[in-house]
């Protein structure tokens, strides 16, 4: 686990950027934070880093946007609107078994159907301004913990 903040979300947009460099296929990552936390925001840079070349739209109410046109297929769901429903019968299993990489906010309301290994990325917004972003990487799995000290690498040569 680590713990770095990005000081706007240029910085913040970067940073999710360095981590699509090393995404590979079925790759799930899992956003946590309140509303306004900046999800969405790191979803576009790592698009921006799969080189996905398209407005990048939070999938509050449609579950999931697929991005397609990339290094890697980018599955972005929001699932919220699951929290007394669940997600069985979903198709779930087809976006975090196939041939891209996943990205869920509000995870917690399907905890059953997710894989056992992935990336939990906390957002919390500080500062006087709410404008800074502490970004927690907190991995579960041996893939995820060979990807964040990798990750933690960089960034750390960059001065992040």
């Amino acid at each position: 686990m680590f713990t770095l903040l990005a000081k706007n979300e240029e910085e913040t947009m970067e940073i999710a950027a360095q981590l699509a460099q090393l995404l590979e296929p079925k790759d799930v990552i899992l956003l946590e934070g309140n509303l306004g936390a900046g999800k969405t925001t790191f979803t576009k840079g790592l698009a921006k880093g799969l080189g996905i070349d398209t407005v990048i739209k939070s999938p509050t109410y449609t579950l999931i946007r697929e991005y397609t046109k990339g290094r890697l297929p980018l599955y972005h769901m929001d699932v919220y609107r699951l929290e007394d429903v669940g997600g069985d019968d979903l198709g779930f299993e087809e976006y975090l078994f196939g041939n891209g990489v996943s990205v869920i906010e509000w995870a917690k309301f399907i905890e059953e159907e997710l894989p056992d290994a992935y990336l939990t990325i906390s957002l919390v917004p500080t500062g006087e301004f709410y404008e800074n972003r502490e970004i927690t990487f907190l991995p579960t799995g041996e893939r995820y913990n060979s990807l964040v000290e990798t990750l933690q690498g960089i960034l750390m040569k960059e001065g992040k």
